[in-house]
């Protein structure tokens, strides 16, 4: 690529060639995830002062309740020996409850089964490859003693084992996007929709007011949806830190993203479709969660298949100058992006190391996760697919399906 005739052809059209070439990035991509994310991180920093004075109070009337937390073990069907393990930690007391389903019944069963057995007044939900910072429990359970509206806090999930192989280290880079930092922007914007499976607590008067985990996959954001349309608050917690375990193969993750993306359809655009629709119970909070979702999750993906054939068809002598370019921004806003998410972590020194990943997410998002989106997307739509995927066991997707899940 000749530097001096790009510059001569990007000079002669202006900016407003330059718009129009790169117009899915700077409306989309910029706008969203560098811009907006920077502005709400900023006065998310500038108000952490009032923030502590609200925190030291909740932290206080939290300590004098000292307040029963249900965090529950149970093995679901395994074929390993996480019976025998479960049951010798019973046994010495390191637990108090442990249960087990003698048949897997998949995730929502056995939280389900746990939730039978809960007695606190607040419920930790967690997964079985989670480990937590010391302070962790304590920072998650605090924000519900600064707003009695809240039904459920979301931790901040990290990437443990990044170190064992790029596929690892991609996601921990995403992690920190859109959890680490993504989520303190839409938890500020009062559209936080999700709390992950991995690391979350929940009143428990508000799970059982909504019925616990209805049976499928794609249970976190399902959960998580029942308690806003209930009435209640959604918060994350970025300070409530989690290690999880992420697939350290391609395959494996695709696998995953497979599933996570189908459940975009199948409950944002099926299950909870009652959101778009003003009625007694409805929140704009709501609606204007599902529409930044379902806009930049699954709208958006499709448009990125427009502006590549906007490309090819009307500037297609141009693809190798502005291809490269392409990537080059997308480069430019990942350190961008990497820059702002350190201010906020409690591990940048460590984190550091990710740096030199940043380039690699241009390929990992944009091909990779773009891809396994699509191809989800359409299977789901057409084939309602997450009714046959194997993480689900079939009894309970057969049960789904009956009940209308």
């Amino acid at each position: 690529m000749d530097p001096f005739e790009v510059y001569d052809y990007w000079s002669a059209w202006g900016f407003g060639k330059l718009a129009r070439v790169f117009w899915y990035f700077i409306i989309f991509e910029l706008s969203r995830y560098v811009l907006i994310d920077f502005f709400i991180l900023c006065i998310f920093k500038l108000t952490a002062r009032s923030r502590k004075a609200r925190w030291d109070d909740a932290k206080q009337a939290f300590w004098n309740e000292r307040p029963l937390i249900s965090i529950i073990v149970v093995d679901d069907g395994s074929d390993d020996d996480a019976a025998v393990i479960g049951r010798s930690l019973e046994k010495h007391g390191l637990i108090d409850v442990f249960i087990r389903n003698e048949k897997r019944g998949g995730k929502a069963s056995a939280a389900n089964l746990a939730l039978r057995y809960c007695t606190g007044k607040y419920l930790l939900h967690l997964d079985a490859d989670s480990s937590f910072d010391r302070d962790a429990v304590e920072r998650i359970i605090i924000p519900f003693y600064m707003d009695e509206r809240i039904g459920g806090v979301g931790g901040n999930v990290k990437v443990r084992n990044y170190n064992e192989s790029l596929c690892a280290k991609l996601q921990a880079i995403e992690y920190l996007k859109s959890i680490s930092s993504g989520r303190i922007v839409t938890s500020f914007l009062g559209i936080y929709r999700i709390i992950s499976g991995a690391f979350g607590a929940f009143r428990m008067d508000a799970v059982r007011q909504v019925g616990g985990w209805d049976i499928g996959p794609g249970l976190d954001g399902d959960i998580t949806v029942k308690l806003r349309k209930a009435g209640y608050n959604i918060h994350f917690e970025h300070t409530a830190v989690c290690l999880s375990a992420a697939p350290t193969k391609f395959r494996k993750l695709w696998n995953q993203r497979m599933r996570w993306s189908r459940s975009l359809v199948r409950f944002r655009l099926r299950k909870h479709l009652d959101v778009f629709v003003p009625h007694k119970g409805f929140r704009f909070t709501n609606f204007l969660g599902f529409v930044e979702n379902i806009m930049y999750n699954f709208v958006l993906d499709l448009k990125w298949y427009v502006y590549i054939i906007d490309m090819v068809f009307n500037y297609g002598d141009w693809i190798k100058y502005i291809l490269p370019i392409n990537i080059l921004l997308y480069i430019i806003a990942g350190f961008a992006q990497q820059f702002t998410i350190s201010q906020f972590s409690e591990r940048a020194k460590e984190e550091r190391v990710l740096w030199l990943y940043v380039p690699v997410m241009v390929f990992y998002v944009a091909v990779f996760l773009r891809l396994c989106r699509t191809f989800a997307y359409i299977r789901e739509l057409f084939f309602k697919s997450s009714y046959r995927d194997p993480w689900n066991p079939q009894k309970s997707s057969y049960q789904a399906v009956k009940e209308g899940y």
